[in-house]
């Protein structure tokens, strides 16, 4: 590393205070200009996308989340009336629940609870941590994000006897989650435990027609906010799914849009030298070999961007871990993501970083402004806490690269709603352009599919054992015996596995004698 690469190789843009360093990326002198055909077609790919081009064949649907910061560029009149009317019934529903003229049955609302999964959760819960000020927030906001019910208890413990004062936002596109609809139900219970009225507190974020659609109208929740099908949930932070929370929680959701309509504009740009978006694509293909041959570690040195990682874990897993290409070719691609903050992985994981094996880049983010409070406290003569984060930062860094661990670097001005909008921008861009540049779909998610109907046959089997007991009640099964009698006589190991789950939990009605090996354990009604 040297002055002279760093500067050949140090990308800032004025207007957006934003900066790219890719000048620890060893890629040669000659690499860009290798790579600009298919830089070309990747520009090429997106702008079709942006024009409202079928981008998901599995779904023939189109793949619109950039219009949702600029409406202008929607492909017809209705779509960019639809974003339009919606960002304004967000920001008046918020306002009306400021104010109080929309309260819960014991006052104005002082909580919100928002309850989702995956997309539907995780953009709005590194929004809420990364711009959240407990003291001025107009709704603390806590989450349902699992169906795990230890999980929930733990969150409904938090809203004790403040239930009368929460909010409820479901959101779920199809309405048929299994993780959402559970959590949803949960909360049914509290608040039916709670002699409350939920209805009158609960509101709806989700696709027009859905099954939560249709259960918020007969039931007549107190809102109902529409979900698009041309809009996935890893990108849909910008939608009313972000947007609904962000507002409640008093947060600056028009300055979020701003901050993405910025990077939108800059990344759009069909000149790599111009375009932060084009840069770490290409700095993501030669550092994996264009087939995730390599980790990404996410290191943001500021406590206010600890969600970031597990943000980018699903935009850029979901969106690039295909097991076949746009011609049907088995590729196997995909980059795994993980990470923390800076500097606490220094006492973490850092240390293989440098000294073990090396299968990984880093993604260093480096935020300038220390804090809003007050001026700076010196914990030594000259030297605040934000110093040594920076120093932190830049040792880590040299550090790595003398051993040949290879980074970059993004650098904020501050995190704020502006900043926060140009970074969901400036990734998402990235993971599109890294798309094109492998020839995969980064819009579809077969895998989870996958998995959502391998959890229903768990189900469907532990619905037959259950059968299959209260059929032959007083007597006593091992796991392959029920398995066999529940007409499933190849899934001894499924069914030893919800069994033991079941003789776990008072109220299963299911009841475990044990016996080594533990295989012999026999299970009974009761």
């Amino acid at each position: 590393m040297n002055w002279a690469r760093f500067k050949s190789h140090f990308y800032h843009h004025a207007d957006l205070d934003l900066s790219l360093d890719v000048s620890r990326i060893p890629f040669p002198d000659e690499f860009l200009a290798t790579m600009a055909p298919r830089m070309e077609r990747a520009f090429a790919d997106m702008a079709a996308l942006e024009g409202g081009a079928i981008a998901n064949p599995d779904e023939q649907r189109m793949v619109g989340h950039y219009w949702l910061r600029t409406p202008s560029l929607a492909p017809t009149s209705a779509l960019r009336t639809e974003i339009l009317d919606t960002l304004a019934r967000i920001v008046d529903f918020a306002t009306r629940v400021h104010s109080g003229e929309i309260a819960g049955s014991r006052g104005k609302f002082k909580n919100l609870l928002v309850i989702g999964i995956g997309g539907s959760a995780l953009g709005p819960q590194f929004v809420a941590h990364a711009l959240g000020q407990p003291r001025k927030d107009k709704l603390a906001v806590s989450f349902f994000d699992n169906t795990d019910p230890d999980g929930i208890d733990y969150v409904l413990a938090t809203l004790r006897n403040q239930l009368a004062r929460t909010l409820v936002v479901v959101i779920s596109k199809s309405g048929g989650t299994a993780e959402t609809r559970n959590g949803m139900l949960e909360a049914i219970a509290a608040f039916k435990a709670a002699k409350l009225d939920y209805p009158k507190q609960f509101v709806a974020v989700t696709g027009v027609g859905s099954k939560l659609d249709a259960t918020a109208a007969s039931e007549g929740w107190l809102a109902r906010f529409p979900m698009w099908d041309w809009v996935g949930g890893r990108t849909s932070e910008l939608c009313a799914v972000g947007l609904l929370p962000a507002a409640l929680q008093g947060l600056d959701i028009q300055a979020m849009l701003d901050g993405a309509s910025a990077m939108d504009a800059v990344t759009r740009q069909p000149a790599i030298a111009k375009n932060p978006a084009a840069l770490l694509a290409l700095m993501w293909y030669f550092a994996t070999d264009g087939r995730g041959a390599k980790d990404m570690v996410v290191l943001p040195y500021k406590d206010r961007l600890l969600l970031f990682s597990r943000y980018l874990q699903q935009l850029v897993m979901e969106s690039l871990g295909k097991e076949r290409d746009l011609k049907g070719n088995i590729v196997n691609q995909g980059i795994a993501v993980y990470g923390n903050k800076g500097s606490t992985d220094q006492h973490a994981y850092v240390q293989q970083l440098r000294e073990g094996v090396n299968n990984f880049f880093i993604t260093f983010i480096e935020v300038l402004k220390d804090r809003d409070a007050r001026a700076a406290l010196e914990v030594e003569p000259g030297v605040t806490a934000g110093d040594y984060l920076q120093g932190f930062y830049l040792g880590t860094r040299d550090a790595l690269s003398e051993k040949d661990r290879h980074s970059v670097t993004i650098t904020l001005p501050d995190v704020s709603a502006h900043s926060i909008g140009m970074l969901i921008a400036l990734y998402e861009r990235v993971v599109g352009l890294y798309a094109s540049l492998i020839g995969i779909n980064a819009y579809h998610q077969p895998g989870v599919e996958a998995g959502k109907k391998a959890a229903g046959g768990v189900i469907a089997l532990k619905l037959k054992l259950a059968a299959a007991l209260q059929a032959t009640p007083g007597k006593s099964f091992t796991a392959e015996e029920l398995a066999a009698a529940a007409g499933a006589p190849g899934q001894a190991e499924l069914a030893f596995k919800i069994l033991e789950h079941l003789a776990a939990n008072k109220g299963s009605g299911v009841k475990k004698r044990a016996r080594q090996p533990v295989f012999n354990s026999t299970y009974r009604a009761g």
